[in-house]
């Protein structure tokens, strides 16, 4: 079986719990058009700056429905997957009440998208019912905590949909850039990190990078739900060649790794006429357009050259973002909820990695949620983990279920 077309479907897997070079229309629509704001870019050379260093600053108005606090957008230095710098954002809410050096909590939102305007930094001001990000109602419930927020464009400037080990990159990065903007009186703040699906990726992603990618924050915990530990396992449990009405999830996420891996993975040069006209529909859309161009469609339907799926760095790059497969352990107390019969993550992934980072002493509390859905799983588990993250603030030791 094929590795690219393999890869097509493992990376779906992000996109379905989560998931700019200006060229040809083959070419070209894998990248996203670039933002034009000129915040979002850095002018010279940034290599020599250190990750997490503010680049740019603005305060901006609350977005829709966001009560109680001041909100602020900071560019920072970070770094992509092979190690390039790389400019990311993250938006940051701040109340107005609140303790110097209170709790940061860095929020990772689900972004099952290719196009820039689906960002956190531009959803939150969107009217578009497509990209709207409706989370004001449970993040004013945290500002009355006196808890600041961080929101990062986790999936970066070329919206790497799929890319999971750059969004813990960016993650923590965004976290840096957060403590490092005097303004917001946040240098010594203890951190949690929080996040469900595709959310929770990057935020399970961060939690083992810190210790060797950000070892001086300070994170007391991550509470982290519904995450795909393995994209190479979603992409069997999905299957390969029959339609599927998420497939266009399926395009989008081998989209976002071919934009971060370009060299190794260069999807758009192996799509028939019929997959180059649904990546040029996709290669600016969010979660509902995505879906509808590709529904009850297949991987074996639009990839033209059978030999490519026989090339082993497309698997590669699809292991090097199953977090199952990374050997780091997070240092930080976790708090890990998911349903045991969701059938759209690979659950004995996260079960082995429960049981690797118990082994390696770090406490996890696992919570099991009684529905299959894997949505709703996120809300039976969100007032728990909201409490486990306040007794991490608190200073409360951390129970484990290892």
């Amino acid at each position: 079986m094929g590795t690219i077309r393999r890869s097509f479907l493992v990376a779906v897997a992000a996109a379905l719990v989560a998931v700019g070079l200006p060229g040809s229309a083959s070419a070209g629509a894998q990248y996203p058009i670039p933002n034009a704001d000129p915040f979002y870019s850095a002018g010279g050379d940034i290599s020599g700056v250190a990750p997490g260093t503010v680049l740019a600053a603005r305060q901006v108005p609350n977005p829709p429905n966001f009560i109680g606090g001041n909100t602020w957008q900071l560019a920072f230095r970070s770094t992509a997957s092979e190690g390039k710098p790389i400019v990311g954002v993250t938006t940051v809410f701040v109340p107005v009440v609140k303790a110097p050096d209170g709790p940061l909590l860095s929020y990772q939102q689900i972004v099952n998208a290719l196009g820039l305007k689906c960002a956190p930094s531009q959803a939150l001001y969107s009217t578009d019912p497509n990209v709207v990000i409706r989370d004001a109602a449970a993040l004013n419930v945290v500002f009355q905590r006196g808890w600041s927020v961080a929101m990062t464009d986790h999936l970066g400037p070329t919206s790497a949909y799929g890319a999971a080990k750059l969004g813990g990159q960016l993650t923590l990065d965004g976290i840096r850039a957060a403590k490092n903007f005097d303004p917001l009186q946040l240098r010594n703040s203890p951190v949690a990190m929080a996040g469900y699906s595709g959310g929770g990726m990057a935020t399970a992603w961060a939690a083992a990078l810190a210790p060797s990618y950000a070892p001086e924050l300070n994170i007391v915990g991550s509470a982290q739900g519904g995450v795909p530990m393995n994209l190479v396992k979603m992409g069997y449990l999905l299957g390969e060649d029959t339609p599927h009405p998420a497939f266009g999830l399926v395009l989008a996420a081998a989209i976002g790794l071919g934009r971060e891996y370009p060299d190794r993975m260069p999807v758009s040069e192996n799509l028939t006429p019929q997959g180059t006209a649904m990546m040029n529909q996709v290669a600016n859309s969010c979660t509902n357009d995505i879906l509808a161009v590709g529904a009850n469609h297949s991987a074996a339907e639009i990839t033209a050259n059978r030999s490519v799926f026989q090339d082993p760095e497309g698997r590669r790059v699809v292991e090097e973002n199953s977090l199952e497969l990374y050997p780091g352990i997070p240092r930080a107390p976790i708090f890990e909820w998911h349903s045991p019969t969701d059938v759209l993550i690979p659950v004995d992934a996260i079960d082995n990695s429960t049981r690797r980072y118990c082994a390696a002493g770090t406490p996890v509390q696992t919570l099991l949620t009684p529905s299959p859905d894997h949505l709703s799983a996120a809300l039976l588990g969100l007032p728990a983990a909201l409490q486990w993250l306040n007794d991490r603030f608190a200073g409360l030791p951390a129970p484990s279920t290892c």
